[in-house]
């Protein structure tokens, strides 16, 4: 695609079409927004599920003393924490985000538990990651692929920058199969989520945006699909309270 075709092209940001150039500003402010009450909301919204969510997903990384992970859309650094325990002094995790304001909170929290020396923060978009190929032994995405622009662009990135035999995990809300918990998820999703969004960060908007942008997002099998279209193997992916939520798994050959 040519800067004319972006220029003219659009994408959704949640509901709402928005020209292609334009999201990731759309999304910018939508983090900017809620940042400082992120974690608050999240252990509202999930009812502190979330932290069960990605226990699993650290578990299933399999991350190593003296390992290199890169953790993208890192946020207010949850997996990142654990990660670079885990990594040791040996080791070294980065945490990139396209948004600076997640970004911040995310190192005062992992400094405020010690944890300093065997971690960098770099502000990166997914589509084009800063990194060398082969650098990283474990890449993870949680809850931030759904807002990347160009998702296909964004895996094959992730791909290169993986060592070979390197595994990435994407975390990411997904499709339920079963009808009345997806007719009590979407009431809780529009219904219920903007006025806690309303309550907690005076910002509405974004959690509405938040519910649409799960709606959009590619269900299980697709996903699964998009990583074996760019390159990952031994793809596969794990569902949790009830399909709400996946975790995908891939490796570089």
């Amino acid at each position: 695609m040519n800067d004319q075709d972006s220029f003219n092209s659009t994408t959704h940001f949640g509901y709402k079409k928005v020209p292609v150039t334009e999201k990731a500003d759309y999304v910018a402010k939508v983090f900017h927004s809620v940042a400082d009450r992120y974690d608050i909301m999240n252990d509202l919204m999930s009812m502190g599920i979330h932290r069960i969510w990605k226990r699993l997903t650290l578990e299933m990384s399999a991350v190593r003393s003296g390992q290199q992970v890169l953790d993208i859309a890192a946020g207010t650094g949850d997996l990142a924490l654990h990660f670079a325990r885990l990594v040791g002094s040996e080791g070294r995790v980065v945490l990139a985000d396209i948004n600076d304001s997640m970004l911040k909170v995310g190192r005062d929290k992992l400094i405020n538990h010690g944890i300093i020396n065997n971690v960098a923060y770099i502000q990166a978009n997914a589509e084009c990651l800063p990194f060398s190929e082969n650098t990283f032994d474990c890449i993870t995405i949680s809850f931030g692929l759904r807002n990347v622009t160009d998702k296909d662009k964004a895996l094959a990135s992730m791909l290169r920058c993986l060592k070979p035999g390197g595994c990435l995990l994407i975390l990411e809300f997904s499709k339920t199969n079963n009808s009345l918990l997806t007719k009590f998820y979407d009431l809780y999703s529009f219904k219920i989520l903007p006025h806690m969004g309303k309550w907690v960060v005076d910002d509405p908007d974004s959690y509405r945006y938040l519910a649409e942008s799960i709606r959009m997002h590619p269900d299980q099998e697709t996903l699964k699909g998009m990583m074996e279209a760019v390159g990952f193997v031994n793809c596969r992916y794990h569902n949790m309270s009830g399909g709400i939520v996946a975790v995908h798994y891939g490796t570089k050959p």
